[in-house]
């Protein structure tokens, strides 16, 4: 089943779901994998260039993540933040001991003259890790989140301030002027196959899709196109993708995820919990599977991707 995907497979994420369903594909496919993640998310603080995506990915597919909140480093230790509190620096956004490696040495290669996109392909090296994580874009995109006290920067709204004020709307500062890297146009023209990971579509899939030319190059490749839902039973896994449905005037439903990729998908697999949409959902057009989307550990990041995988290949596209 697997073997026949020979081109491999493009997958777009953000987030601890997104991460999560990589890993599953990562074991299934290695090398023919890439995965295509969201750098809105990406700030600079204190002095040190981070990119919460990109590492969550890389730290999952490398097997160190933290298992218990799904980002940062497992048996990680805090004493450069308990130094930072008690010389009064800013500790609302948390840099472990072996997290902040990562970020000094992003700081030295970009420094270097290095991209993105060659800096995140020395620390997949440095891992071990087979599959190419990609960034989005090498140019800089920021994620704003609309609120009634302005607009804030997205760490600011999601660490900071914890979402807990109601959004309006979202923008992608940059966005449009942003290029899409070589290596990610490489991605999606090979693959046989593109995932949409179930990450928030509204802050980790859409800052993607905004990047330049990026969505009509995926609409180009007549292949699958299929995505896994990210809300179960009315609610996200983790995260305020449920939160921001309701704020922006939507059922947290993978209905609304169904109308919200119209037009750019297939597919849509869905959890067992939310079967009774599945007629509403292919009346949207879209095929339609259902199964446990829930991944506890790196067992069902595996079953789930290898369905995932071979319903897209269930599916016919093109002529």
């Amino acid at each position: 089943m697997i073997a026949a995907l020979a081109g491999g497979v493009a997958a777009l994420a953000g987030g601890v779901g997104g991460a999560r369903l990589s890993r599953g594909l990562a074991r299934l496919l290695g090398d023919r994998l890439s995965v295509i993640v969201n750098t809105g998310d990406d700030f600079e603080h204190l002095g040190l260039p981070i990119s919460p995506d990109l590492d969550t990915v890389t730290y999952t597919l490398a097997g160190c993540a933290n298992p218990e909140t799904g980002w940062g480093v497992a048996n990680e230790s805090w004493n450069f933040m308990a130094q930072l509190r008690e010389l009064g620096g800013p500790d609302w956004f948390l840099l472990g001991d072996r997290d902040l490696a990562t970020h000094v040495l992003r700081r030295e290669w970009l420094g270097q003259g290095d991209s993105l996109t060659q800096v995140t392909a020395r620390l997949c090296q440095r891992h071990g890790i087979a599959s190419r994580i990609l960034p989005m874009s090498d140019d800089i995109v920021r994620t704003r989140v609309q609120t009634a006290e302005g607009l804030l920067d997205f760490q600011d709204y999601f660490v900071r301030r914890r979402c807990d004020v109601a959004i309006s709307g979202l923008q992608f500062d940059g966005a449009r002027e942003a290029r899409v890297p070589a290596m990610v146009t490489e991605a999606i023209t090979a693959a046989e196959a593109i995932i949409v990971c179930p990450s928030n579509p509204y802050v980790s899939i859409d800052p993607i899709l905004a990047v330049g030319d990026m969505q009509a190059r995926l609409l180009a490749v007549e292949v699958p196109r299929v995505a896994v839902s990210p809300i179960i039973g009315g609610a996200a896994v983790k995260g305020p993708a449920a939160k921001m449905m309701r704020e922006l005037g939507h059922a947290p439903s993978s209905l609304t995820v169904a109308e919200k990729y119209h037009g750019l998908l297939h597919g849509l697999v869905i959890d067992r919990a939310d079967a009774a949409l599945a007629d509403a959902i292919a009346a949207t057009g879209l095929a339609v599977r259902i199964t446990d989307t829930l991944m506890r550990g790196p067992e069902d990041s595996e079953r789930l991707a290898a369905e995932v995988i071979a319903f897209a290949r269930s599916l016919r596209v093109g002529g």
